[in-house]
């Protein structure tokens, strides 16, 4: 009877076998890899903007509160981005003839509002209400980070599910006093966390957060 395979068809297959597992784990490590760098999470990225706004100028330099701008920020489940009216209610006073200025003006003549681009922008199927974490006491830099020193608006969290689970799990060290949300500087506040132990977990019991209720998928995911 004749040989169906040949001598070397079993170290074929035990070659093509282990190409396919190297390829399997060279392409998770690639995909990984890819979700953590800055690259995957834009961590850092600065995204283009009609017009350049300096953060660290207006925040840190002018010292505008951040509800200014974002004024649905403790009302609405989105923040709110700035209308043309916000701007030159400064700028028909102040830089009127900028250049850099000039889609501000072109805005207010055409009655048509600026086409702000965002930057912490969460995919479609994640549910984020801004009002129900500021008013109960996560400050603005916990997701937005140090955006007084920001010349122009980046990235400054990955967004990712962990990022969100990690605060829901525990959410009592990072609650602050609601009428300090906007304020850009924890440094004494995180220099000695076991002062203000107590304040989170008190917080957290006076409005009722439950971490076992946070950690529910429909909590962001309806």
């Amino acid at each position: 009877m004749a040989q169906i395979f040949t001598a070397s068809a079993d170290t074929r297959l035990r070659a093509i076998l282990l190409g396919i597992l190297i390829l399997l784990v060279c392409l998770a490590t690639f995909v990984g890899g890819y979700a953590e760098s800055s690259y995957g999470t834009l961590v850092g990225w600065v995204q283009d903007q009609p017009v350049p706004f300096s953060h660290e100028h207006h925040v840190a330099g002018l010292g505008i509160d951040c509800r200014y701008c974002h004024t649905s920020v403790e009302t609405s489940a989105k923040a709110g981005l700035p209308v043309t009216h916000i701007c030159m209610s400064c700028h028909s006073q102040i830089w009127t003839g900028a250049a850099m200025l000039a889609p501000v003006r072109q805005s207010l003549a055409e009655n048509k509002p600026l086409e702000w681009n965002r930057v912490a922008r969460l995919p479609d199927y994640v549910y984020f209400d801004h009002s129900i974490h500021v008013t109960k006491g996560v400050p603005c830099v916990s997701c937005h980070g140090r955006v007084d020193q920001m010349p122009l608006m980046s990235r400054a969290k990955p967004f990712q599910m962990k990022f969100c689970l990690d605060c829901h799990r525990d959410p009592a060290p990072n609650l602050r006093p609601p009428d300090e949300m906007t304020r850009m500087d924890w440094t004494d506040w995180d220099r000695d966390p076991g002062a203000h132990k107590e304040y989170g977990a008190l917080m957290a019991k006076t409005y009722g957060i439950e971490p076992a209720k946070l950690t529910q998928c429909n909590i962001c995911h309806r």
